[in-house]
């Protein structure tokens, strides 16, 4: 072999840094990543991810970002309005950009700008110099479509991973089809023709993608299609002869330019080594833990949320080295570890973070009847001590105890063990500290706590006394960033707890449980939990003390806590034999259908294939009159919008729509439900997640019951599958009626609103009447249909447009409507432009319970993050209001129930809905009691009205 033959070969990847960027942080926009510094690093994460799967992935062995110069461009000379109308840079990318270039630099990747260009131009240049000079392959990294001008046999354009879609490689052949020319330098043409809105190129009037292709198939070139114009016909040949000289300058503008006056230094491309050092203070900065896991290595692989999956199986790699002597139990001397306020802490200076083995700490393992009897009585003493289960798995139904830790004071805790293998002696165990957990005047402190009760309650264990959930109070604080404790323990105390994979292996076959392991193993790990636990309530109580927030937490969202862990402990019995029988019935009707779209199609082909759909419906069915949307892989767009657009024009759009929906009811739900039956009762039972929704709703999960739909009749057949414990029992359903308009109402004073609702008037005809001018005995269901479809849009801020979509009327029709409603509410637009303006002044909106919803953008200058996040400020204290409303009605009537030692139990909540499994012996007692307790749950000037039905099954107790 030749030392030639034998040389690596060359591989060179040049990212476009703000087509990326821009990418990554509309990706995160609906769910941002907020950091403990109120900072935004979605942009920064999502861009790091990428640049680093490229590195992990396609090992380049050359690499180079461009950014766009920081001056107008020759573009800007040849055509004073390109990119005039683009919207001002979200401030969040603004921020982020400086720390991009550093993690760039921390990679050793050189940044590539020139003034007086653009990062295309630069990128295209060295692309072509690259091939030139012998390099294998190039890739030139961006989603942005201009790019494929450039392709070359060997220069490609290389689309990362997104949303879930695989990274993509579009080569020559791939953009000769997608444009459906002979010449890739054909692409600028037909650019030019149709024209570019993001860049403000103005193209030819009445030319679009699909015109562009025909005409240059036809004619070659722009060029040629002007000296050919007498060819064309009516209004075309009249765009194209007035607008010649248009259309040329878009083509030029549109033409990345690959002789941009920039050195070709292959040395300086090299792949090398990065400054790890750097970017681990680049890393903690950001609170990048994950990404500096997989990227640097080494250090405690986060936990998992909690809402998402209790991580109560924990984690812990230092032998313990505790003694058994009782006097263990003295005074506690041990060292705190130090928190982020504490100016002392060099960890706020370095960013390093601490961990088990350099923090000073008294954790000791209590194994022997003795010293249980011994830590009891010192557990007796205290006011709040923070305690942890240690469990064989994380299914709270089917997870058994392996050990109790506990903490009271900083440094110093507790672990233990149960004997998980021996009911009945881990039974008597636990009966031991039956004493403190049932203590009504002990402070319990937890980290998502309601996995402990629940866990507990095996054991006929119900815990009792006031909660502190740092979990919950993180979230009053924070809503939008993650609130396990591995970030919380680094963000607020500057320590690293240790990893779960440390102690029980990596995922897989071999992973071991916390059963596996001897206690000495354990210990450690678990007095960590109860430790770091205890000093995040410490942090976290002044802070929400601070803010007002501590009374919502106390009174809220901690009370709560055990409410939640009781009603998915109980469970709902699910019919399994009816759901196999609907699912069966469903299937007939999926066919049905089926047989219908083949034969509106002509042929039989793959629904579920949007490929084959969209040349059924837009090649060979010519559906979209011309305005077809395509999607950045080249394929026609079939998603919902599209087809309901497309459903007046033809039957077919409205029968895929509904076999969409059908496929979807019964694999999400019809066939999935029977299989979480839970083996040990027979019962289904979800989770409720508090610190999930921004807007302090509840959420649920493993099934999500809050998603079952309600708004066609063969969504709601499945409510009749939850179904009663016994024919002894019945279903009771009691529904807050218009929750939020009847907030709105309180909110805004509108005298109208309120006089109807305090009337009695069916509020959407109220409006109906209001806004068509018309008395209340002349409004008919088409009215009243649009009045509760504004009714219901102004509380999230719905434009003219949104509302135009719903009721399937014109702009201008929808423009009427709002306006008339504003003139018959004018308090409701006072309230909603005051929401708004407070926004403005303090960057975030509140319930009326001083519930947080942070508004970061709201005074961006970015045109759509600013509208999307107004509309938030006039809707998050509504629904977070009623959020309030339902969980305070909750606590209420579980009090009460468990006061009057009632049967009755509390199985579901969904939304503003609460479901009851009742003895029927109770059901005249118990619904006056829940109506009259959801009523009064926080009184406003407007009544509340609640609906109660029974049944013997869900659909019809509602």
């Amino acid at each position: 072999m030749t030392a030639e033959s034998a040389a690596p070969a060359k591989k060179l990847f040049l990212l476009d840094a703000f087509a990326l960027i821009y990418r990554a942080h509309f990706a995160f926009s609906k769910n941002p990543r907020i950091n403990s510094k109120g900072m935004n690093t979605g942009a920064i994460l999502g861009f790091t991810n990428t640049l680093v799967e490229v590195l992990q992935k396609e090992k380049p062995t050359h690499i180079g970002v461009a950014f766009d110069g920081p001056k107008k461009t020759f573009r800007h000379e040849q055509y004073a309005d390109y990119k005039a109308q683009r919207q001002a840079m979200p401030e969040d990318i603004g921020t982020a950009i400086p720390y991009i270039k550093k993690i760039i630099e921390a990679f050793d990747i050189p940044i590539l700008i020139l003034e007086g260009y653009e990062a295309d131009d630069v990128i295209g240049t060295l692309a072509k110099r690259a091939a030139e000079h012998g390099f294998d392959e190039v890739y030139m990294m961006t989603p942005d479509k201009d790019y494929c001008q450039l392709v070359t046999d060997k220069i490609k354009i290389y689309r990362p991973a997104f949303m879930g879609n695989a990274a993509e490689i579009l080569d020559l052949d791939h953009v000769l089809k997608r444009f459906e020319i002979e010449r890739v330098e054909q692409v600028t043409d037909i650019l030019g023709l149709q024209g570019d809105a993001s860049d403000n190129i103005p193209g030819i009037p009445g030319i679009g993608e699909k015109t562009a292709k025909t005409l240059i198939q036809k004619y070659g070139s722009v060029e040629n299609l002007i000296a050919h114009v007498d060819e064309l016909k009516g209004k075309q040949q009249e765009n194209v002869r007035n607008f010649a000289e248009q259309g040329l300058l878009s083509k030029e503008l549109a033409t990345i330019h690959v002789n941009v006056p920039l050195p070709f230094e292959p040395e300086n491309l090299c792949c090398t080594s990065p400054d790890e050092a750097r970017l681990t203070q680049l890393f903690d900065e950001l609170e990048f833990r994950q990404l500096a896991a997989r990227v640097l290595g080494g250090g405690s692989k986060p936990r998992t949320a909690a809402p998402i999956s209790p991580a109560k199986g924990r984690k812990s790699s230092v032998p313990t080295g505790a003694g058994h002597q009782a006097s263990l139990f003295a005074q506690p001397t041990g060292i705190t570890i130090e928190r982020e306020d504490e100016e002392e802490d060099p960890t706020a200076l370095t960013g390093h973070r601490r961990t088990l083995a350099d923090v000073p700490h008294q954790y000791h393992l209590v194994d022997t009847p003795a010293l249980r009897r011994s830590l009891l009585e010192f557990l007796l003493r205290q006011k709040e001590v923070s305690f942890d289960t240690e469990t064989t798995g994380l299914d709270t139904m089917t997870a058994r105890l392996v050990g109790l830790s506990f903490c009271w004071l900083p440094g110093e805790a507790y672990y233990v063990p149960v004997p998980h293998d021996d009911q009945a002696a881990a039974q008597a165990l636990v009966d031991e500290f039956r004493p403190f957990l049932e203590n009504p005047d002990i402070v319990k402190v937890g980290q998502n706590i309601k996995y402990d009760l629940t866990i507990l309650k095996h054991y006929g264990i119900t815990v009792r006394g006031p909660l502190f959930d740092t979990m919950l109070a993180h979230y009053l604080l924070e809503p939008d960033m993650r609130h396990n404790m591995d970030i919380l323990a680094a963000t607020y105390l500057h320590y690293d707890p240790v990893s779960i994979i440390d102690l029980i292996g990596p995922k897989g076959k071999k992973q071991k449980t916390m059963a596996d392991l001897p206690p000495a193993e354990v210990s450690d790990y678990a007095c960590e939990d109860a430790d770091v636990t205890l000093q995040l309530k410490h942090v976290f109580e002044p802070k929400l003390r601070d803010l007002g927030l501590l009374k919502l937490l106390n009174e809220v969202e901690n009370p709560l806590v055990p409410v939640l862990a009781d009603v998915e402990y109980e469970g709902v019995r699910i019919d399994s034999g009816a759901m196999n029988e609907y699912s069966a019935q469903l299937q007939g009707y999926i066919t049905e259908i089926e047989q219908q779209i083949f034969s509106a199609a002509g042929q039989e082909f793959n629904i579920g294939s949007p490929k084959q759909l969209g040349e059924v419906l837009f090649d060979k069915l010519q559906l979209g009159g011309g305005k077809i949307k395509k999607t950045k892989t080249g394929q026609y767009a079939t998603g919902e919008e599209v087809l309901s657009v497309l459903a007046p024009e033809n039957p077919i759009a409205a029968l895929i729509l509904e076999h969409r929906q059908l496929t979807k009811l019964r694999s999400t739900y019809v066939e999935a439900l029977p299989q979480l039956v839970c083996e040990m009762d027979g019962r289904v039972h979800t989770s409720f997640n508090q610190a999930v929704t921004a807007t302090g709703r509840l959420s649920s999960t493993n099934p999500n019951l809050q998603n079952i739909p309600i708004r066609t009749e063969k969504g709601r057949e499945i409510r009749k599958a939850f179904v009663p414990r016994d024919a002894d029992h019945i279903l009771v359903a009691a529904d807050y009626s218009q929750i939020e308009l009847r907030i709105m109402a309180d909110f805004s004073k509108d005298k109208t609103m309120i006089e109807a609702f305090r009337q009695g008037i069916d509020i959407h005809t109220s409006t109906a009447s209001k806004v068509f001018k018309v008395p209340l005995s002349e409004v008919d269901g088409e009215m009243r249909r649009k009045a509760k479809m504004v009714n219901f849009g102004i509380i999230y801020g719905i434009s003219a447009f949104g509302l135009a979509q719903r009721l399937g009327v014109g702009r201008k029709e929808a423009v009427d409507i709002i306006d008339a409603y504003f003139q018959e509410f004018p308090a409701v637009k006072t309230f909603m432009d005051a929401s708004i303006n407070k926004a403005r002044e303090l960057e975030y909106a509140e319930t009326l319970l001083g519930r947080r919803r942070y508004l970061r953008d709201i005074n961006s200058r970015n045109a759509t993050l600013r509208g999307f996040t107004e509309r938030n400020a006039i809707n998050a204290p509504i629904q977070g209001t009623a959020a309030d409303i339902i969980k305070i009605a909750m606590i209420r009537i579980h009090d009460w129930l468990e006061k009057e030692k009632l049967g009755t139990r509390m199985i579901l909540q969904v939304h503003d809905e609460l479901v009851f499994d009742a003895p029927k012996a109770e059901v005249d007692y118990v619904i006056p009691h829940i109506k009259e307790l959801m009523i009064g749950a926080l009184p406003l000037s407007v009544p509340m009205e609640v609906e109660v039905g029974t049944g013997q099954n869900w659909l019809q107790a509602h």
